[in-house]
């Protein structure tokens, strides 16, 4: 190889480590996960389609504990959900919400509604590396949720659900297990309850001009306004901060 092709495949190099770092996370960012409820969960962790999995996608956290991990450097979407009641008995591992296939790590799958859950669009490049989160009860809700930047600059609201709905839960929502006579420990939404397509907002009903609140998402809005409750909320709910050093997801704050 010639010195001159040497010079300009160094220079490329630096070129595309530079531009990485640019457009890279915090250098220590880190995702924390607390859980402050009076009772063990098992947090869940999706990736959007073609982004690397987190933690191998789920995991054990005792009560009053918190687990951190290593954030994304790079561009990174996907949820944050909690499985609770779980039991594994008889090799068969199972949860009363927020069950993703039977499994410890979720390795992928996603939850089964009703779940609260956390949404993410991390390091979004640019010179703002702009990291976008919110709590959605589109999917119903399980468990009291926040979640908390720190660090960061820019439009970096706590945001979330610290409310818990389930003794407040409507009846024809509610989900108990046992099924049928357990305590309740679940809040359908209206989609999962009644499966109109007004209430799931498809087909017809699939646009901003026809997919509107209903009674169901209201229960959820009225007790928790800083969270998404139907498909086409307001945008806005989804905030954007800049480089933050850390995200914390708070279970029952």
């Amino acid at each position: 190889m010639s010195s001159s092709s040497s010079s300009l495949l160094l220079s490329l190099s630096l070129f595309l480590l530079l531009s990485a770092t640019a457009n890279a996370a915090h250098p220590n960012f880190i995702i924390t996960i607390v859980n402050n409820c009076p009772y063990a969960i098992w947090p869940a962790i999706q990736p959007n389609t073609g982004h690397p999995l987190l933690e191998r996608g789920g995991f054990y956290l005792d009560k009053l504990s918190h687990r951190s991990f290593p954030g994304p450097q790079q561009l990174w979407s996907g949820r944050i959900w909690a499985r609770t009641a779980c039991s594994n008995s008889n090799g068969r591992f199972c949860c009363a919400t927020g069950d993703c296939a039977g499994r410890i790590e979720c390795a992928g799958a996603g939850g089964a509604a009703p779940a609260s859950l956390a949404q993410f669009s991390l390091n979004q490049g640019g010179d703002l590396d702009l990291s976008s989160y919110g709590v959605s009860l589109v999917d119903g809700f399980n468990i009291p949720m926040t979640v908390t930047p720190h660090e960061g600059k820019g439009n970096c609201p706590v945001v979330g659900c610290r409310e818990d709905l389930l003794a407040a839960c409507p009846s024809e929502l509610q989900l108990r297990s046992p099924a049928g006579h357990g305590p309740v420990v679940g809040c359908k939404s209206g989609c999962e309850a009644f499966g109109t397509d007004e209430l799931c907002c498809r087909n017809n009903y699939n646009s901003p001009a026809t997919c509107r609140p209903s009674s169901y998402s209201e229960f959820f809005k009225h007790a928790c306004p800083a969270t998404t409750t139907y498909a086409y909320d307001s945008p806005s709910l989804m905030h954007e901060c800049s480089s933050p050093r850390e995200l914390k997801v708070i279970f029952c704050q």
